[in-house]
């Protein structure tokens, strides 16, 4: 009898674990399922891509056994010399595909807006990673662009700037707004997984021609304007955007700009 009992406290128990197991899967959403259910997914980082949804579809062309894994160990920056293990090195100095996660948790405070090239994958899983500074992060003329897992604020405006460029040359920024993400005349560009807030003046600023962008699973708090969709309404490159909005979080302290 005591010998039933046992098996049977034990069939219970199994069932309990994967009945939760299957609450906690139900309840994610389609990009969640596709690569948390996964419990080797530090090894199979790449499996991401293949999550995204929405306009900018899935993100395969970041992904293949031409990707320069890079991990930053440098939580330093330096806008005109990036050095070897920081940020800013693997979003600029790195040619073609890049895949970029931590090596631990930091806090990256950024001296000038931080330049992100196409096929760059920011992939901030498994640490917590904090990004502050002057404008933050910008995508400019670039495509196929992965943004996951940051925490990005008090970004702050700058007048203009000068930062190393993708070829090797110093360019020269216009004025920054302090947004903590802009994208311009950027496409088939993923935002997930972050949290976003107390920027100087918005959060996520897609503009001039910027189209095929997810913006997903971001927390937004703390802000007056949170994004912003379209230079203005006489910009006529901004008429044709596609940009997919999709299981975001905003609040608490949000007041103004929030599509759902």
């Amino acid at each position: 009898m005591a010998t039933m009992f046992w098996y049977l406290a034990i069939a219970l128990s199994i069932a309990t674990v994967f009945g939760s197991m299957a609450t906690i899967a139900t309840e994610m959403n389609a990009i969640d399922q596709c690569w948390r259910q996964n419990p080797n997914w530090r090894r199979h980082r790449q499996q991401l891509a293949k999550c995204s949804v929405g306009f900018a579809g899935k993100m395969t062309d970041n992904i293949g056994k031409d990707v320069t894994h890079y991990k930053v160990t440098d939580p330093s920056d330096n806008p005109l010399n990036p050095k070897p293990g920081t940020l800013r090195y693997g979003t600029i100095m790195i040619s073609g595909k890049v895949w970029i996660t931590f090596q631990r948790d930091m806090r990256i405070t950024l001296q000038k807006p931080l330049l992100i090239t196409s096929y760059t994958a920011i992939d901030a899983r498994g640490t917590t990673v904090h990004i502050s500074g002057v404008a933050c992060l910008m995508i400019y003329k670039a495509s196929n662009v992965i943004v996951h897992g940051l925490y990005i604020h008090h970004c702050r405006a700058d007048e203009q700037s000068l930062v190393m460029g993708p070829d090797g040359k110093i360019k020269q920024l216009g004025k920054a707004d302090g947004d903590a993400i802009r994208l311009v005349s950027a496409t088939k560009v993923w935002i997930d997984h972050n949290t976003l807030y107390k920027c100087e003046d918005g959060l996520i600023d897609v503009s001039r021609g910027s189209t095929d962008v997810t913006i997903s699973n971001n927390w937004f708090r703390d802000q007056d304007k949170v994004m912003l969709l379209g230079h203005d309404d006489g910009f006529i490159r901004d008429k044709n955007m596609k940009v997919t909005v999709a299981f975001n979080h905003f609040g608490p302290n949000c007041n103004q700009r929030m599509p759902r």
